[in-house]
């Protein structure tokens, strides 16, 4: 097998990945499945590594049996290694919602420091293209509208979530120095609000949370006076970025998301509306540190990958609202009857 030596053009996307090995860390939580999936697609072999801490071994039971797909349960805050040659290494472990970093932020500091220095010396020593898949979060509470790559940020550093924020930031600060001083390819993207099928029910992020409610006829919570906006990526749409980035030629970090805002009142009115819910909607505290508002600005996006989100909000809620409905605890009663305008 050979190695990828020479940048692969945004237009090779969907060749960049044929007959070439790559390692995907957090390879059973929500993203990261997907990812593994797409890289199968697309005619790679795959190798996901996952602890099992917040990710679920269901979200690749349609993988785990097929060919060119191995699984091995790794804690990445330990030295580990595979068999073979890799191509790439996409590493995504970690922590991501609210609920979980807070229950787990011993955890998730290591996963941003240990973690990536052990998957970029995996990367280093196989000669594999390095991918971090970071955050949003790395902006914190934003001043700049929306947020385009260049902007450092407005981030508590002690603050209940500054065990993601700074754990991710610091995961960027290790893998530019492996850019810089070692010479291993990599790549930093960041993940704006991601949704869509395999989110948990119960992992606190606004589009599970909100579906589960309505499904259940629930009161709809919705934080603070619901005004504060995200901009929300269907997964697939992000997934397509990272191979973009992963194959492009281009070491910057960049922006992967949605430019399109909405507020989280909009947001809870339009799932309940979906789910034809008749559940109410009320207001609990803005938890510390929230950001106001959270836009990415994609240009960079847009002129280096040749990418940008396709799936309108309302086709990949409803898509996420399908998968929900069978995999959801729900009370079917609540329901009268979705929408499907």
């Amino acid at each position: 097998m050979s190695y990828p030596q020479e940048p692969l053009p945004p237009t090779a996307v969907t060749s960049a990945f044929a007959r070439r090995t790559a390692v995907v860390t957090g390879a059973a939580g929500f993203i990261g499945s997907h990812l593994c999936e797409r890289l199968l697609d697309l005619g790679a072999e795959v190798i996901g590594v996952d602890n099992l801490l917040t990710g679920r071994l269901d979200n690749l039971s349609g993988l785990r049996s097929a060919g060119g797909f191995r699984f091995q349960t790794d804690d990445v805050t330990q030295p580990f290694g595979v068999v073979g040659p890799v191509d790439f290494v996409f590493h995504l472990a970690s922590p991501a919602s609210p609920l979980d970093y807070a229950r787990h932020p011993l955890a998730t500091l290591k996963v941003g420091a240990m973690g990536t220095l052990n998957a970029l010396e995996l990367a280093e020593a196989k000669r594999a293209r390095f991918l971090l898949a970071s955050t949003s979060e790395v902006y914190g509470d934003p001043l700049v509208h929306p947020q385009p790559e260049r902007y450092w940020g407005n981030v508590n550093p002690v603050g209940p979530r500054s065990v993601y924020d700074e754990a991710k930031r610091y995961a960027e600060a290790l893998t530019s120095c492996f850019q810089r001083s070692g010479g291993t390819r990599t790549r930093i993207v960041r993940i704006f609000n991601t949704y869509g099928p395999r989110m948990r029910a119960d992992d606190g992020r606004a589009v599970p949370a909100f579906i589960r409610q309505a499904l259940a006829g629930e009161p709809i919570t919705v934080a603070g006076d619901g005004s504060q906006t995200r901009s929300l990526c269907f997964v697939a749409d992000t997934v397509e970025g990272l191979l973009a980035a992963a194959a492009a030629d281009h070491t910057d970090p960049v922006n992967l998301g949605n430019p399109h805002e909405i507020t989280m009142l909009r947001l809870a009115e339009e799932i309940r509306a979906l789910v034809g819910s008749s559940s109410a909607i009320t207001f609990v505290p803005l938890p510390a540190d929230d950001p106001k508002r959270r836009c990415p600005d994609i240009a960079s996006a847009r002129a280096h990958l040749d990418w940008e989100p396709t799936t309108h909000l309302r086709d990949g809620l409803r898509r996420t609202l399908d998968w929900a409905e069978k995999h959801f605890p729900h009370q079917a009663t609540a329901t009268p009857g979705r929408s499907t305008s």
